[in-house]
């Protein structure tokens, strides 16, 4: 390839996949992009970061900045929703470049007659792009560098600063080199700060035996947004298929009066754009959607992309549906485990064009509809990433404030292939996270690597379909422990409840993470007026984490030293590194744990530190390195907030 450019650019980050994908940011962030800029022999080169967000036209530019071993770094800000585009630029900077030369001449006493009137040919290149008083002042410095009985101040304004300064300002780029163009996508706040309640609105009744409606639901939410969640999720709301319905605990066959799964969808009531008749209708769910704005409750909802045998989709559009030799359709598998009364989507259909149209105009139609912003995407791993790639951007384009978290536990690529394509948030292994070297080094992971830039993790403790052995003794303090945790490692959370916070952990059998008369397959009656500690404690947190910004972030983390294995101990701050926290929690449910906790004093200082734990209220003075704490499985965590 012939390219006359003396500029070499490469290792531009930050970028995904050689610029397939694009990183992720939320308005007001910054995109800190470093490269390595660099050309043949030993001239002054300069570099900047070019971008523009897609309405715009006209790029704007930030100078690099040089580092070492021939690194450049600069910042821009985002500053509104949507698609940032962004490359690196760099040239020889000739004018720069003659004036160091003529300095260093000028240094070495030698006669730069020639060199003064080599500077004015560079000063009248610029002279129409100054501002009047540049112009005046360039104008000078011609006549100056022209004239030999001027010589002392020609030399003199050769080598100022002021020179320098409009150099600078106005380079000539001749035979600049570009990078390639780079992706950054800016959502709303949101897809990075978000409390998550999880519920199921059939067993919202306060009758027993009695299935929830939507009209239940907007009486809970008072509670939901007391406890501070702000974003409210319900499993499926559409009709259940009586088909192979599934029983109570997941049997094979149900019996009369059993309410089947939300997740398997469709009967002859309708499908995905429908709601189950027992809830209410799409009117009464568009009041509840609204009631819960009222309480600054965002309702997101389940985008399960999947069937009942008695699904309208599947005597309407067989193809797109797998049928077997014996007429049959496949049903859904996750082996061992069976989902009879499900009917995946067979995406390699020839229809294929139709069947992405209809699963599209599914989400419209609630987005539209019902104002819902939030979606949580069942099993998304079952389905073709480049669907996922264009059903999010297509709907991004025309509703840049809907959300997406991915449900998916599976193996990591597949996971941050998700991710890639645009999911805004994702499930993590959190769950299965208990001491502290895997906590350290799962966190370390999502906040230090590449997944920073791509990866939004959501932790969640619990799910209706994850009952975690760590959870299953029923131990208030571990779950004291897993909430602070979820709360304080990650910006984003949730926890399904109320089986989280009123401790209902019995398992299917031993050895299984299944719930016992689990909620997927029956309705439930519960006591929505409790409370306890984990109900106030959850309160707590959450209120805390709307006043303090360092826990609306997760990648600004450092982990400290702590003495003990059962005691780990983290430092987090906002991007401004105006607001600062230490969280210290102990992992041991059973057993009081002391533990020195060393001071991140490279960030903060020791001269002394003052620190108030903002779940007691009590503060105290930090004047060493090492300091000394004591927990106990009453209340096994220290939330501090590091006073400026």
């Amino acid at each position: 390839m012939q390219n006359q450019t003396r500029i070499i650019i490469e290792n531009v980050l930050p970028q995904l996949d050689g610029g397939a994908f694009a990183i992720k940011r939320i308005v007001g962030q910054t995109v800190r992009v470093t490269a390595a800029v660099f050309s043949d022999g030993h001239d002054v080169i300069e570099a900047c970061v070019k971008y523009k967000h897609e309405s715009e036209k006209k790029w704007k530019e930030v100078r690099m900045t040089s580092t070492v071993n021939d690194e450049w770094f600069a910042e821009f800000k985002v500053e509104k929703q949507g698609n940032y585009s962004y490359f690196v630029e760099g040239w020889v900077d000739y004018a720069l470049n003659w004036q160091h030369g003529t300095e260093r001449k000028i240094h070495d006493n030698q006669y730069v007659k020639s060199e003064l009137l080599e500077g004015a040919e560079y000063v009248k290149t610029i002279l129409d792009e100054a501002t009047q008083e540049e112009r005046e002042y360039l104008k000078h410095l011609e006549f100056l560098f022209q004239n030999e009985s001027e010589y002392e101040n020609a030399i003199s304004e050769a080598t100022s600063n002021k020179l320098t300064t409009i150099f600078k300002k106005y380079p000539t780029r001749f035979l600049a080199n570009q990078s390639q163009e780079l992706k950054v996508y800016v959502d709303r706040k949101k897809a990075l700060f978000s409390t998550w309640y999880e519920f199921f609105p059939r067993s919202a009744s306060e009758e027993d035996g009695k299935h929830g409606t939507f009209k239940d639901c907007e009486r809970l939410l008072p509670r939901v947004a007391q406890m501070g969640f702000d974003t409210l999720y319900f499993p499926p709301i559409h009709p259940i298929g009586e088909v192979n319905r599934k029983g109570k605990n997941n049997a094979t066959h149900a019996e009369y009066g059993d309410v089947g799964s939300p997740w398997g969808i469709g009967s002859v009531h309708g499908g995905h754009k429908s709601t189950h008749p027992e809830l209410g209708t799409i009117e009464d769910f568009k009041q509840l959607v609204k009631k819960a704005q009222d309480w600054g409750i965002e309702v997101a909802m389940d985008y399960a992309l999947q069937a009942a045998p008695d699904h309208p989709y599947v005597k309407d559009f067989p193809q797109w549906f797998k049928w077997r030799p014996d007429g049959t359709v496949q049903y859904a598998e996750n082996p061992p485990k069976k989902y009879q009364d499900i009917q995946p989507i067979y995406f390699e259909s020839g229809d294929w064009k139709n069947l992405w149209k209809e699963l599209l105009d599914v989400a419209l139609f609630w987005i539209e509809e019902c104002n819902i912003k939030v979606f949580r995407v069942d099993n998304p791993h079952t389905k073709p990433f480049y669907f996922w790639g264009w059903l999010i951007a297509k709907i991004k384009k025309k509703h840049p404030d809907v959300l997406f978290l991915a449900e998916a536990f599976t193996r990591p690529k597949i996971m941050n292939e998700l991710a890639k394509q645009g999911f805004s948030q994702s499930y993590t292994y959190f769950t299965w996270r208990n001491s502290k070297a895997e906590l350290t080094e799962y966190v370390t992971e999502l906040t230090q690597s590449e997944q920073k830039e791509f990866y939004r993790p959501n932790f969640w403790p619990n799910t209706p379909d994850i009952n975690p052995f760590a959870l299953q003794s029923g131990n208030e303090s571990t779950h004291l422990q897993k909430y602070f945790l979820a709360a304080t490692l990650s910006s984003n959370i949730g926890i399904y409840g109320p089986v989280f916070e009123y401790m209902v952990c019995a398992p299917l059998a031993p050895g299984k993470e299944e719930y016992l008369n689990s909620e997927k397959y029956e309705v439930h009656k519960w006591d929505w007026n409790i409370q306890n500690k984990l109900t106030r404690l959850i309160t707590k947190i959450n209120g805390i984490r709307k006043e303090q910004a360092s826990l609306q972030q997760t990648n600004n983390i450092i982990f400290c030293h702590t003495d003990n294995e059962q005691i780990m101990a983290y430092y987090k701050f906002d991007d401004d590194r105006q607001n600062k926290t230490l969280m210290v929690v102990s992992l041991d449910a059973h057993h009081t744990q002391q533990a020195t906790v060393r001071l991140p004093i490279e960030e903060i200082g020791i001269n002394p530190v003052h620190i108030v734990d903002l779940i007691t209220g009590n503060s105290y003075l930090w004047d060493k390195e090492w300091n000394f704490v004591e927990l106990s499985p009453d209340l096994p965590f220290h939330l501090f907030k590091i006073q400026q």
